[in-house]
């Protein structure tokens, strides 16, 4: 199994970001800002392709300076992704909207792709042996790849954030949370019976299985605290952390799994 992770100390803290390597095939690439971790990972080699599973800058901001480092590199992206590598004025503007102030120092920058590097994926095509799979929920053009040779499956923001055995959250920040598209997204990712999870936020599942079931039980629970209001779905999530962990790593999950802005982002699939 050839299934590398490059750890782009995101916010300047290891274990919580990283970029996935595949037999040559770089799967996300994180932001801007943390380019230069990335390419110290890759350690001079050039990817073959860049799969992107969304567009989220944390997970796909890089793309624009990785194709001006090689310009013919090839980026797959979902069809409603791709308008926003050629043109990520709105995009930035979306995030912008989410994080704030934070966003230049967090995430950095968006370069614009050329459209003869954006290839648009279709539901069910393989690059390589990694095989694609439209699943929205985290977002409406979220996609996963599953590598057909080994039986890893590169789940985006889909699987979840994973920072310590047995608590799994999902991260569910505006603007397009659907959590009925998540869960039948997680039926796909259920009927490939992966070999193993490839998370970005972070590091490999050796049991599949049982974390999709966490990660369907968190849904349920999030959408609960979430029907309470977003100061009671914040207040709920902390005391859960802090109920199984000590500050630091509970700090983390709150910190990648974007505590505040997940409850908006339910409240507003919820209707306000």
């Amino acid at each position: 199994m050839s299934a590398e992770i490059i750890d782009l100390r995101y916010g300047a803290r290891p274990g919580l970001l990283g970029a996935w390597l595949c037999d040559g095939l770089l799967i996300d690439c994180g932001p801007s800002s943390c380019l230069p971790a990335l390419l110290d990972g890759l350690r001079g080699r050039e990817p073959r392709a860049l799969l992107l599973t969304h567009v989220h800058l944390d997970h796909a901001g890089a793309a624009g300076a990785l194709v001006q480092r090689w310009p013919e590199l090839r980026v797959y992206v979902h069809p409603r992704g791709a308008p926003h590598l050629i043109d990520p004025s709105r995009l930035l503007a979306s995030t912008r909207r989410v994080f704030g102030d934070s966003l230049d120092e967090l995430l950095g920058d968006i370069a614009a792709l050329p459209s003869e590097n954006v290839h648009v994926l279709a539901d069910g095509e393989r690059v390589q042996q990694l095989l694609c799979a439209w699943t929205p929920g985290h977002a409406s053009h979220h996609v996963a790849f599953l590598d057909t040779d080994s039986g890893v499956a590169y789940a985006g923001d889909l699987a979840g954030v994973r920072l310590a055995a047995g608590i799994v959250l999902p991260p569910t920040p505006p603007p397009d949370i659907n959590l009925a598209d998540w869960r039948s997204s997680l039926d796909v990712l259920c009927g490939w019976r992966p070999s193993a999870l490839a998370l970005a936020h972070f590091g490999l599942v050796e049991r599949p299985a049982e974390h999709i079931e966490l990660l369907r039980e968190a849904l349920a629970r999030h959408e609960r605290w979430a029907r309470e209001g977003e100061q009671e779905f914040v207040r709920a999530l902390g005391a859960h952390l802090r109920a199984r962990m000590d500050e630091r790593a509970a700090e983390d999950y709150e910190f990648i799994s974007m505590a505040a802005q997940s409850a908006g982002g339910l409240r507003r699939w919820l209707g306000g």
